[in-house]
């Protein structure tokens, strides 16, 4: 058995640069996972937004991989009064596969509770006692006592499942020091008034934790000695992700030679609920600490599932909070998410709920997708006016076999799980990561991963300042049959004709080396360089400067 370790030398430059390059086709993506499927928009809830998974380049946090999990997308920072409570009668869950078999061996299921106090104030000469319509009743950030203004709260819990995720062995995160096993998600951004400037926030969130920053430490039992310690965040983030989301879904309506910076970024005015784990390579390899991995790749993806049955309550009772009746039966899975935008710009319109529904190993029912991709059709009705092409601009190399080992089974010499000799891969769509490739700084980083040399990037894993879409919509149209820039063939020049991957040919890509973009940046000095990496959320209201606060 074999262990993969990324590399950029000489014997793995032609497989590292292919499989990254192939794998960007198959995973193309113009605006991630926001409303990918018909059945997902009437949840939003517990529609998964992004999925990403990285070594960890937090100073000192090199033994750690950060797993995040973005739910309840497109979120106006004014939204009140309710805001974004996540679903408390749905199950949350990050699964991770550490043997190879596309099938989950360690689930961190999270399952929220939500709860109001019903705060009433006297009201009239005979103080009438009534309950306020908002969900604080004063100001929220600052001094402790100031908790007792809120008006709704939101818990979670985190149990770890060794094993299939229904039946396996499964234990409670239990918080360091506290030994609490209940941990509270902060309030959402509704103001400065309430909840003070950015600063005041960040605040307010490390006064809710047992570590003094917006995490909670915890211990997971699950995990093998001196691997058990992890860091878990709940709570409001900015949206990570950038994107001219209006254009794309206008027909790709926008102009795919312009500037990269040419387009506004319609998430940039857009909060997300983010769900972020910092867990031990060791743990979830399921290594013992100082051992050497069979395997240093894993999977994980994420789903959320509701009850099969809900009972609607014509009559609720007083003091209801959001869940209006009963839910029964077996979970049944609604949203699952892994690499980026699969399901949005992949899989057909037919199908997409049935993803959502589906387990990796299960992804056999959607190889046609990954072998005739419809996406390069599309963009040469749209866009070959804008190319000055007279002809078809699409590739014309079918069927693309090439991808199904991309899409399905990680990268030999990259991201594929330890194989035996003549071993072939197990297929399932997963986001991959080899625990054991280098992990780079957050200064140092590319954001077009692994294909610019970068190989702690996508696709060895997703980090939030990946610009996985301008890499995706330039090799999507034929990059691969152009010669890479590495010079493959020895000749001392990178990018001659000795240099083509072999997959096809510069003919059958008119258009394979244009610098094709979608005019957003997305890089990653857009985030912090520490736990939970994603920034602090858009406030829902401003002070100014020079109002008085009680006008506001």
């Amino acid at each position: 058995m074999h262990h993969p370790v990324p590399s950029l030398t000489k014997a793995f430059s032609r497989t590292l640069v292919t499989a990254a390059v192939a794998l960007a086709v198959s995973h193309t993506a113009f605006a991630s996972s926001h409303r990918e499927a018909p059945g997902i928009t009437a949840m939003p809830q517990v529609d998964a937004s992004d999925f990403y998974m990285f070594n960890s380049y937090e100073s000192g946090r090199e033994d750690y991989v950060t797993l995040i999990a973005n739910y309840l997308p497109l979120q106006d920072a004014y939204g009140g009064p309710n805001y974004f409570a996540l679903d408390d009668s749905a199950l949350y869950e990050i699964h991770v596969d550490n043997d190879g078999d596309v099938v989950e061996d360690l689930t961190f299921q999270f399952r929220f509770e939500n709860a109001t106090p019903n705060a009433q104030v006297p009201v009239g000469d005979e103080m009438v006692m009534v309950a306020v319509p908002l969900k604080a009743t004063g100001v929220l950030a600052g001094d402790g006592a100031n908790a007792a203004n809120g008006n709704f709260a939101e818990s979670y819990t985190l149990d770890v499942v060794s094993g299939d995720r229904r039946s396996g062995e499964r234990t409670a995160a239990v918080g360091l020091n506290g030994g609490e096993t209940s941990f509270v998600k902060p309030i959402d951004y509704v103001g400065e008034k309430a909840l003070g400037d950015a600063a005041t926030y960040t605040d307010y969130v490390r006064s809710l934790t047992n570590s003094g920053e917006v995490y909670h430490n915890v211990s997971l039992s699950n995990c093998p000695a001196g691997a058990q310690e992890a860091r878990v965040f709940v709570g409001q983030r900015k949206d990570s992700f950038a994107i001219s989301l209006g254009r794309v879904f206008d027909l790709v309506n926008l102009n795919p030679l312009g500037p990269v910076d040419g387009n506004g970024d319609d998430l940039d005015d857009k909060n997300v609920t983010t769900i972020a784990l910092e867990v031990h390579k060791n743990c979830l390899t399921g290594t013992e600490v100082g051992a050497d991995p069979a395997d240093s790749v894993i999977g994980a993806w994420t789903t959320a599932s509701k009850r099969q049955v809900r009972v609607l309550d014509p009559t609720p009772a007083n003091g209801t909070v959001g869940d209006t009746g009963v839910e029964a039966g077996a979970w049944s899975q609604v949203s699952r998410l892994g690499s980026p935008l699969v399901n949005e710009v992949v899989i057909g319109l037919g199908d997409k709920d049935r993803f959502n529904a589906s387990e990796p190993a299960d992804d056999g029912q959607f190889a046609a997708y990954v072998t005739n991709p419809t996406l390069p059709f599309l963009i040469d009705v749209l866009f070959r006016d804008a190319v000055m092409s007279e002809s078809n601009i699409a590739p014309t190399n079918f069927p693309r076999t090439d991808l199904i080992a991309a899409f399905l089974s990680g990268i030999e010499g990259v991201n594929q799980p330890a194989l035996e000799e003549g071993e072939m891969p197990t297929l399932g769509e997963m986001l991959r990561l080899n625990t054991a490739s280098p992990t780079t700084s957050r200064d140092d980083q590319n954001n077009l991963g692994v294909v610019a040399g970068d190989p702690g990037g996508f696709p060895n894993g997703r980090r939030p300042g990946d610009d996985i879409v301008d890499l995706a919509l330039r090799v999507v149209m034929g990059a691969l049959c152009h010669p890479v820039a590495v010079d493959l063939d020895e000749s001392g020049t990178a990018g001659d004709d000795g240099d083509n991957l072999g997959f096809c040919t510069p003919d059958q890509a008119p258009v394979g080396t244009e610098p094709l973009t979608d005019g957003v940046v997305q890089e990653a000095a857009m985030f912090d360089d520490a736990f939970p990496y994603l920034t602090t959320p858009l406030t829902g209201a401003t002070i100014a400067a020079d109002s008085d606060s009680d006008d506001n």
